[in-house]
Parts: structure tokens; sequence; C-alpha cells
């Protein structure tokens, strides 16, 4: 059977004349229902000793030791303080970060710390350098259980950061902190390429500042500092110690501390949370005019009619004849007389009053000579003969009713 004990921070309380209760690590007591399971029995089953001696003649006795069988309502009460957390079968020893490692650059005095601190909750622990990031970003294999610790004394120069806000694109933690002055600023672990990033904590203080410029002048260049600046053993340890609650955090799967910036006061020891939340991906500001855009083609199916391509055509006069009363249409010219000849009267219908036949037309008066002399008749040519169009022989609207001319025939000489 493996060992189980009480999980770190909790205790096994006997009230008297209410039975056992348990206080859990955030300070609740939750009562026990032990039922036929005696006290002194689970107490040595979970290694918490009340005080009396316990040893194999006790257990023996008891009937869960060497020479006794165990018992089912134990085992089931046990196994219900495992699962609700209170109760773990791991060796004692095994911190929260046992199987993670820790890579600690940067300030010694805050590495020092570190170094002891998770080493005491189990994780393995190294130094490294800058330029070994990449490296170490190739070897970790995507398995998520590394994580870069990096603490500077002062400021940090733009662009120092850059290398290791990729980090957790390769499945590497990034934790970070730095100090200006006499405030230390603790910034919120990534672990993801969702989390805040370096650069995004920078953008955000811009934006929240109107010494914008003074702040970025302050970053980019060394400034001069008054003498004792820097971590005092007690802020040292207070810095170290919110750092290792971030770590821990990760390690239990808690995002809550992912989006949190603290300040913390070197001189008076004071530490403020401010939320803080990744500043999304923007379209770069164009550092010249763009080119004129070409034309867009267009096509010619889809291109917009002319305005005056809806409006009716007007209707004109036909180039063969001229369009007669009875069928509207032109009729066949004649080749004796030129003139445009009805089909009606082609087939013997008499002509209309309007229009009268070229034997009863009179003949063209001869012009006078001035001298004796005869001078031969000048042929005039008759008056044509026009038909006008009704209103009930024209197609179309009212507005296009006008008189289409006859064309006119040549006139005969008289006899």
């Amino acid at each position: 059977m493996n060992s189980v004990r009480l999980a770190p921070g909790v205790a096994l309380v006997t009230v008297p004349g209410r039975g056992l209760a348990v206080r859990t690590p955030a300070g609740e007591f939750l009562r026990v229902a032990t039922g036929e399971v005696r006290e002194r029995d689970l107490r040595r089953r979970l290694h918490a000793p009340d005080g009396t001696p316990d040893g194999p003649a006790a257990a023996s006795a008891d009937g869960d030791g060497p020479s006794g069988g165990t018992d089912p309502a134990l085992d089931a009460l046990v196994a219900s303080f495992e699962n609700a957390g209170y109760a773990t079968s791991e060796p004692l020893g095994a911190g929260v970060l046992t199987g993670y490692q820790v890579l600690l650059l940067g300030d010694p005095v805050l590495v020092d710390l570190l170094m002891r601190c998770a080493r005491d909750e189990g994780a393995e622990v190294g130094t490294i350098t800058p330029d070994r990031l990449p490296r170490t970003a190739r070897r970790s294999g995507g398995s998520g259980r590394t994580v870069v610790v990096w603490c500077l004394d002062g400021p940090v120069p733009p662009g120092l950061w850059d290398e290791a806000d990729r980090l957790p694109g390769h499945s590497v933690a990034w934790l970070r902190c730095h100090r200006e002055g006499d405030t230390a600023w603790l910034e919120p672990l990534a672990a993801t390429t969702d989390d805040v990033t370096s650069a995004h904590v920078r953008l955000r203080r811009l934006a929240a500042t109107a010494a914008h410029h003074e702040l970025g002048a302050y970053w980019a260049t060394l400034s001069a500092e008054g003498p004792g600046s820097g971590h005092s053993t007690a802020s040292a340890a207070l810095t170290a110690g919110l750092l290792m609650e971030d770590l821990v955090a990760w390690a239990s799967g808690d995002r809550s501390a992912r989006r949190r910036l603290r300040r913390v006061r070197i001189r008076g020891l004071t530490v403020s949370r401010h939320p803080v939340l990744p500043v999304p991906e923007v379209a770069p500001y164009p550092t010249s005019a763009p080119a004129s855009a070409p034309p867009v083609p267009t096509d010619p199916a889809s291109a917009e009619p002319p305005r005056n391509a809806s409006a009716p055509a007007m209707p004109t006069a036909p180039e063969s004849g001229p369009i007669t009363p009875e069928s509207g249409t032109p009729g066949p010219i004649t080749p004796e007389s030129g003139t445009a000849v009805s089909p009606a009267r082609e087939s013997g219908t008499p002509p209309p009053a309007s229009a009268a036949s070229e034997s009863d037309r009179p003949a063209p008066a001869s012009i006078a000579p001035e001298s004796d002399k005869p001078v031969p008749a000048v042929p005039v040519p008759a008056p044509a003969s026009t038909t006008r169009a009704t209103a009930s022989t024209v197609t179309g609207p009212p507005r296009s009713r006008a008189a289409v001319p006859a064309p006119r025939t040549a006139g005969r000489a008289p006899r």
C-alpha cells in the first residue's frame, strides 16, 4: 500500500464532543464524518500524530499493522481525502516545481535568492546568458516545463528583451523584473503567445503617461543615479518572494497571474498591482505616400448604358417611297414615271382624291420670246403631287406625326 500523508497546509483537529475536523490551507474548517472508522486509525494512516505514541504494537492492536488486515471503510475514507486534495502520496520534499527547469540571469542579488527558493521547491535550477536564449528555445522541445527568469538592476534598454519575448512561441515561459530608481517593476509571466510580453508593457506604460518622451529617453540612455540606489536585503527578499509566487502559479496552472503588473517600492516595501492586457497587432503606419492606383478595367457588358439609350427611336421617312394612306408602307417604284405607286392602285382601285393623275395635269406654258427669232420652248417641271400622311397611317408617339413629302417626278416636255 502506498504511503499517504496530509497535504502541505492541511491539519486534522479533534473538536471535543463533535469529532474530527479538517483545516484547509485557506483556513476553512470542514467536519469529517468518519462513520465506523476510529479517529486513531485515520490519524495513523495519514501520519497525523495526536500526541500518543504510535508503534508496531499499537498498530497491531488496532488491526491495521503487519499482523492485522486492512479496513475497506478506512481505505475509502483516505481515498476521499486524496480526491479532495487534502492528502497526497508524493514523497516528502517534493515541491511544486518538481520536474521543472528554472534558468536564471541578471542581478546577482536576486539570482542567488531565486536559486535557493526554486531549488527548495524541487526545480532543476541553472544559469544562462542572453546569447544562449535561441539555443534554449530549440532544445526545450515544446515540453512547456522550462522557464527563463531575467532580473535587471536598472532600466531595460530598447531591444534587450526582444529575443526573450519570442520564447513563449517555443513553449518556454518568460518571467522578468527590472528596477527604475526606487521602484522595482515585476512584469507578468508569459507562457504562450497570447500572454503579455515586455514590449506590450512598454507600450502600455508609454500610453498611460503624459511624459512619454521623457520616459522613452530614460529607457534609452544611461541616466545618473544618486548613491545608495539598488535593492536592500529586505526589498530583494520581497521581490524574490513575489517572483516565486508567479512561478508557483505557473506550475499549478493558475493563469490569473499572467495579467497583472506589480510595482514594489524599495524603500517603503509596499506593493501595488495593476491589470495589464496584451497589445493587439496593428498595420504599420506608411512611411511614404502610396503610388497612384492604376485605372480599374471595366467590363463592357457591365458598363452603364448612355442616358438616352432607353428613349424610343424616332420614326424616319423611308427612302424607297412615300407612305400611302391605304397600307402605310412604301409602294413600288414604276420605271415609267419614277413615282411610288401604292399596291391598291396596281390592283385597280381608284387613287385617292388627294393624289392627281398625270393625265389631268395641265401642260406647262412656254416662255415667250423676246425677239423675232424663234426660241425653243424650255420645259418647266410640273408641280409634284404630294401625299399627306395622316395620323392613322403613322406609327409611334404623337410627336412624330409629320408630313412626309413624296419624291418629285421629272416633268415632261410639251408635245
